[in-house]
């Protein structure tokens, strides 16, 4: 039977941990609604393309916290939301366009900061933080930026020593702390998605596994 309310799931970790393959895979298993942080990113459309890649989008006040608060609260009283959608090439919201996010038996809140901000930990059933060495994270965040979003491994590089480590260290590592689960980012995917999957069985939650992925 289908519950009132879904179960929400929060999974966390610096950029490149593994968190975002970990939330994918999750996603399929458990037929779930899957909601990126980075969809959150604030509107920069009224500065200058030089002003907004000047910007520090791993600081925590790059989010619009606020309103994804209330969209998490409306997931997690049973109300579909339509999210912002987000154009990393500009570094602004796509205008009149947003991505309806439906209500299903679990919902997976995946991001950098999913567990730094206090307003949305209460709202979570389980947390997850997917921990991996920096040097690991580099060289992954390098691999996804040069080929997802168009940029060079130097900008890549930059940015990371800039801002993205020294936020990792500031805010993301340390809500590690507020996860009732830790994992290895550089372990396997099927072992993570297993530690998951069996710490919501221990929280007595019937889990309607896709039938594509039990044969």
């Amino acid at each position: 039977m289908r519950p009132p309310t879904p179960f929400i799931l929060a999974i966390a970790g610096c950029s490149g941990s593994g968190k975002t393959s970990l939330a994918r895979e999750l996603t399929q298993q458990l037929s779930a609604t899957l909601l990126p942080l980075d969809l959150y990113y604030r509107d920069l459309s009224h500065l200058t393309l030089d002003e907004r890649n000047q910007q520090n989008f791993d600081h925590p006040d790059s989010l619009e916290a606020t309103l994804l608060t209330q969209h998490v609260q409306s997931l997690a009283a049973g109300t579909h939301i339509h999210a912002p959608m987000y154009d990393f090439s500009t570094h602004s919201r796509i205008p009149d366009r947003t991505l309806p996010i439906p209500v299903e038996p679990y919902v997976i809140i995946e991001g950098i900061l999913a567990l730094h901000y206090a307003t949305l930990r209460p709202l979570y059933h389980l947390s997850v933080f997917v921990e991996a060495p920096s040097e690991v994270c580099l060289r992954r965040r390098i691999h996804r930026d040069i080929h997802e979003r168009g940029r060079t491994e130097a900008s890549v590089i930059a940015q990371y020593n800039a801002t993205a480590l020294p936020m990792a260290i500031e805010y993301v590592l340390p809500s590690a702390a507020h996860a009732h689960l830790v994992v290895d980012g550089c372990a396997s995917l099927d072992w993570s998605v297993e530690q998951v999957l069996a710490r919501i069985r221990s929280h007595k939650i019937h889990t309607p596994l896709n039938p594509s992925n039990t044969t």
